[in-house]
């Protein structure tokens, strides 16, 4: 028994202290290698920026910055985790690519958005992250050139796709550049965190159909405000105590709310698809998706059968077909195609060419790496 005052926890042998000294000496002398060695690479970039800003070689590719870490986990030999080289690896990217050209990414903001989350999860801390009220300002913030890259919801596991991510696709001129997958855990927001407060619920369209069953049991009849967008909907649950907001854990630290209740989603494989959308198309990688957009004629029977023909001759597999209305023109359609392969792939450009022959009009919006996975 210990004496009155005493610790009842018996200090580390001496030996034992020792020991855990000179381990922490070691990782030290190992950090300073490391920064040693981050130099020395950033060093390496600042070159290769000067070599592309000679030859117009786009900053961003996400080509090459995937390769590098499928490179580094198939030579890892352990023990530090294959998982932990991606988020790392996305940091080091992300510091060094801003010693050539400080990147700037457009995303649906404001900050604490999931779109947010994703242009962070994607670009990292370095990029300039730049969030705009409504995907069509995305879309126009790549145009001009305001930012070099967008990233844009585009589909949802539960809800559907994004149409208005489709309709912007169809009227703007981009290149589609990559593509995410974040898997979304949606909490309810409130200042008090405390559910009998909770007299209305503000939200994103998508995130309150996406939880429409937890709603349904726990706040049946509490009026739901829809809102331009998950930060907008916190914006306003900082502002008035009595609604609560539903969006990410991230959006709770930016606006200082309180989590009433988290992962409220009524599907736990609930993923949103995002689109990086740019002005420089990448190269292929062996495993690209293109994205193409197609119109029929609407007084001529088996078009569509004739339009995705050429495809299957050729053996490409379709990964999506989605139809959304012509503006304008009434009960006339806009067939978007995702098709597994890149246009410069000598089979795919044959298929395109004789699916083209079969449509009214068409148009490649883009080829681009598909999504190493989800978050």
């Amino acid at each position: 028994m210990p004496k009155p005052g005493q610790s009842s926890h018996a200090s580390a042998p001496p030996d034992a202290s020792a020991e855990l000294a000179r381990l922490r000496e070691r990782i030290d002398e190992i950090d300073r290698e490391i920064l040693g060695r981050l130099n020395e690479r950033a060093r390496v970039v600042r070159e290769v920026g000067e070599l592309k800003r000679g030859s117009g070689t786009p900053v961003y590719e996400p080509q090459r910055e995937r390769a590098i870490v499928e490179r580094l986990a198939e030579e890892n030999p352990g023990p530090f985790p294959d998982a932990g080289l991606a988020p790392v690896f996305r940091e080091i990217i992300s510091a060094t690519r801003s010693l050539e050209q400080m990147l700037r990414v457009a995303y649906l903001g404001p900050e604490g958005t999931y779109a947010h989350l994703a242009a962070s999860d994607l670009f990292g801390r370095q990029a300039e992250l730049a969030g705009v009220p409504t995907i069509g300002d995305v879309f126009g913030a790549v145009e001009r050139g305001a930012a070099h890259l967008g990233v844009v919801p585009v589909e949802n596991t539960t809800e559907g796709i994004v149409t208005q991510t489709y309709d912007a696709l169809a009227e703007t001129d981009v290149a589609l550049c990559g593509e995410f997958r974040l898997p979304i855990s949606a909490c309810l927001l409130s200042r008090s965190g405390r559910l009998d407060d909770v007299e209305r619920v503000a939200s994103h369209p998508q995130p309150l159909a996406q939880c429409r069953g937890w709603l349904d049991r726990h706040l049946q009849g509490v009026p739901r405000v829809e809102t331009a967008s998950t930060a907008a909907a916190a914006r306003l649950a900082a502002e008035d105590g009595s609604i609560a907001a539903i969006g990410s854990a991230i959006a709770a630290e930016v606006y200082g709310l309180t989590v009433v209740e988290a992962s409220i989603e009524d599907r736990r494989d609930n993923t949103t698809r995002f689109l990086v959308i740019g002005r420089d198309a990448p190269a292929p990688t062996g495993e690209d998706l293109t994205m193409a957009v197609f119109t029929l004629r609407k007084d001529e029977a088996g078009g569509l059968h004739r339009l995705l023909e050429p495809l299957a001759a050729e053996g490409i597999n379709l990964t999506s077909i989605q139809i959304r209305p012509m503006k304008g023109k009434p009960w006339e359609y806009l067939f978007f195609v995702d098709l597994e392969g890149h246009a410069r792939e000598e089979r795919v450009a044959r298929a395109l060419t004789a699916a083209a022959g079969a449509a009214n009009s068409y148009r490649v919006l883009g080829s681009f790496p598909r999504a190493g996975g989800a978050r």
